[in-house]
């Protein structure tokens, strides 16, 4: 097979629950506000705004790629992450995304009162607590009285692996599986069906591959690098030249 076809191969064998295609399919806000009012099952729910592939910044440590991040007419800000390997502890990262983007949407001086409230929905392949159920609902409780206390933050686990027969399963069906049509969800269908069917969906998805692999050999390159000062093989100032960076730059890549 060549290497064009293996990459249109791999295109069309994406699902709505790989990072590459849910990205382009949450370009659509119409996609991410019908997906939202299944999730957090409000019939009502208004996106406003919709960011794909959003960068929160930490300037002091490690930085985050939200798979997607979106304002509800609310106030809320909602970001949700797909992940289809069990091979972290993802209450941690979901822990620490949902920090980094707090941190990031409260301007200076904001009182801690009217900091909005933000949502994380992790979506996975798989049942992250092995407790039978297709969603799970987070909450904060005083372990002394039992009652629920409200900081502003909500958890919600979703899964494919359980189907219960409600419209989050069937959705997730639709995010695991190769098929392109649910009359229930509509906008989600039809831009699937775009990009696992149609040549310009197809070809989208081919650059996005392409690109993102581009961009993991350019980073496992950068990796390389670092690796080899830490050895005191190569000097600073040998490895942000190969890198295209300035000493400074590379420095803090080697100290973090």
């Amino acid at each position: 097979m060549s290497y064009n076809a293996k990459i249109r191969a791999d295109a069309m064998s994406l699902n709505p629950i790989d990072d590459a295609l849910f990205v382009k399919m949450a370009e659509s806000l119409k996609v991410c506000q019908e997906m939202l009012r299944v999730f957090l099952r409000d019939k009502q729910l208004i996106v406003l705004e919709n960011v794909p592939q959003s960068i929160v910044k930490n300037l002091q440590g490690r930085s985050c790629i939200l798979d997607l991040k979106c304002r509800l007419s609310s106030g809320k800000i909602v970001h949700i992450e797909v992940q289809k390997a069990d091979d972290d502890d993802h209450q941690r990262r979901v822990r620490y995304n949902s920090s980094l983007l707090t941190s990031n949407i409260a301007d200076p001086g904001t009182k801690f009162r009217d900091i909005p409230d933000v949502i994380s929905v992790f979506i996975s392949k798989f049942d992250v607590f092995k407790r039978g159920k297709a969603v799970y609902h987070v909450e904060r409780i005083i372990k002394e009285t039992g009652d629920k206390v409200y900081n502003g933050t909500q958890e919600i686990y979703i899964n494919a692996e359980i189907n219960d027969n409600s419209d989050i399963a069937r959705l997730m069906k639709v995010f695991v599986e190769d098929a392109y049509y649910d009359d229930k969800f509509p906008a989600i269908s039809e831009r699937k069906r775009i990009f696992k069917t149609t040549e310009e969906g197809v070809n989208e998805m081919c650059e996005v591959i392409e690109r993102n692999r581009a961009e993991a050999r350019a980073e496992g390159r950068l990796s390389l690098l670092v690796k080899l000062v830490r050895l005191n093989k190569l000097s600073v100032k040998e490895a942000a030249d190969e890198a295209d960076m300035t000493e400074a730059e590379f420095k803090k890549l080697v100290l973090s």
